[in-house]
């Protein structure tokens, strides 16, 4: 018989979808009978009591948790996520209820002989209720007592050979998708870039010393498969530079009905006969595809790596073989104002070991201005970027952080339609005669200003583009920053 009356939480069991209450009930009712006769090490009512004050907190409309302060194991500043119940007297069995987090494997591969270990000290020294895994990454541990962690800790990394990922203002676990492991699609390897930069930066991860969190994470390919470019501070997303690869014959085998479109995946009903035209070319979002005659074609310059056609007609089309990966910054997710999509920084950059441009070029200069600037448990985001009346801006540009103006780092050529790829505030151009490097309306990035504005061939200045430039106010003087200096948004008028 359950310990606590829970109707509130029973209303969740009554939907047609799987529910987290039935879990802990089953959880609770092993713990119990105890059948393995396992020699608990805290209350075996851990998991009833939780199900209690969750549905105190169901009845109150409040939480019943409190922050658990300063609690961990020796020598680490993160990993451990402290809790405390503030009904003690009436769930006894949470009075203390810490979570772990455990960094997870890379592509998150398990033999189930590891599971089982994990499992098996989760079940002697904590609740048994896990989360595989959390939103960062990790396995996540849900609830022991204080003086069960560094009995955890020890078994842990000596027994089962795993490490505390990270918590608190530090460099969360670096996350990745399974990469070249078990996907075609993938330009770079996921998974030894995911571990390379885990090792490189254990300090950066056990030993809090950022304003706020950071995180790294790491798709093979634009699909994105772990949404690195809205959830990760720097995010490490597999591209190519060449042409996408077209089989022709196949290309014909989709049209005529021989080929299956996304592999099969939407066999479940009759959708009718493919149609390229109205599934793949009208849907390419910069409209770089058409077909002349029997032959699809593709304009390179003006793709923007969506991934649509190819996972619509995957033995037709393939990603090129001049591989690497962009790096965009500053994205997250917040609850209440949703994902907000990193900005790209770097279009192409190789991914080879030992990483040193990527290490000593990008993340490090990033970190060290971040330290510097950024204001204490505030986003990463919130201090690499600001907001105009025109759009987003990269305040990394403006310290000298990074540059897209090094041509071996561009994706391709700058066609006629930039902005399919590139922010226009990202490319640099030269519109005087002067040759000065400008950019395109931006009051945050780094320029130099002419001597004199603009002039037509007979000598009259050039008609205004923007209220904001230089032929419609007197010349400003220029606003010094620690890093350079900043000017206001230059005459684009042809």
């Amino acid at each position: 018989m359950a310990k606590h009356e829970t109707p509130l939480l029973d209303q969740l069991e009554s939907g047609p979808w799987p529910s987290f209450v039935s879990d802990l009930k089953q959880e609770a009712a092993r713990r119990a009978k105890n059948e393995d006769n396992i020699e608990y090490q805290i209350p075996v009512d851990v998991v009833d009591d939780l199900l209690g004050i969750l549905e105190l907190s169901y009845k109150h409309g409040r939480t019943h948790w409190k922050h658990g302060g300063i609690v961990g194991v020796f020598g680490y500043g993160g990993g451990v996520i402290g809790r405390y119940c503030d009904q003690p007297e009436n769930f006894p069995g949470v009075a203390h209820f810490h979570t772990m987090r455990i960094a997870q494997p890379g592509g998150k591969f398990y033999t189930s002989d590891h599971l089982k270990k994990l499992c098996d000290l989760w079940d002697m020294r904590g609740s048994g209720v896990t989360n595989m895994h959390g939103s960062t990454g990790d396995i996540i541990f849900l609830g022991t007592t204080t003086p069960q962690l560094e009995e955890i800790f020890y078994e842990l990394t000596h027994e089962v050979g795993q490490d505390l990922g990270g918590s608190g203002s530090n460099l969360r676990t670096p996350a990745d998708c399974i990469g070249q492991a078990r996907c075609e699609y993938a330009c770079y390897d996921t998974q030894d870039l995911c571990y390379d930069l885990t090792i490189e930066y254990q300090d950066e991860l056990h030993r809090p010393a950022f304003p706020y969190k950071f995180k790294f994470k790491f798709d093979g390919c634009p699909n994105c498969c772990v949404a690195s470019i809205a959830r990760a501070d720097l995010s490490f997303v597999g591209t190519w530079k060449d042409d996408i690869k077209i089989d022709q014959e196949a290309v014909q085998g989709y049209i005529g009905g021989e080929l299956a479109p996304n592999g099969g995946a939407h066999s479940g009903r009759d959708w009718g006969a493919f149609d390229i035209q109205k599934e793949v070319i009208d849907l390419c979002p910069t409209k770089c595809m058409w077909m002349e005659g029997k032959e699809l074609k593709i304009e390179t310059k003006e793709c923007n790596r969506c991934m649509h056609c190819i996972n619509t007609m995957p033995r037709a089309l393939h990603i090129g073989d001049d591989r690497g990966l962009s790096i965009l910054a500053g994205a997250k997710a917040p609850i209440l104002d949703g994902a907000q999509m990193g900005s790209l920084i770097v279009p192409f950059v190789k991914a080879e070991a030992p990483y040193t441009e990527i290490k000593e070029e990008i993340i490090e200069p990033i970190w060290d201005w971040w330290m510097e600037e950024g204001k204490n448990r505030a986003w990463f985001r919130n201090r690499a970027t600001t907001r105009t009346s025109s759009g987003k801006r990269m305040r990394l540009k403006a310290a000298g952080i990074v540059t897209l103006t090094n041509s071996e780092n561009t994706i391709r050529d700058k066609g006629e339609k930039p902005w399919h790829l590139f922010h226009p505030d990202t490319i640099l151009i030269n519109r005087w005669k002067t040759g000065s490097p400008i950019s395109a309306r931006s009051n945050t990035t780094i320029f130099i200003r002419p001597s004199s504005p603009p002039t037509k061939a007979n000598g009259s200045i050039m008609k205004s583009c923007s209220p904001a430039c230089w032929c419609m106010s007197p010349k400003p003087a220029m606003k010094s920053t620690p890093f350079a200096a900043v000017a206001p948004a230059p005459c684009l008028s042809p």
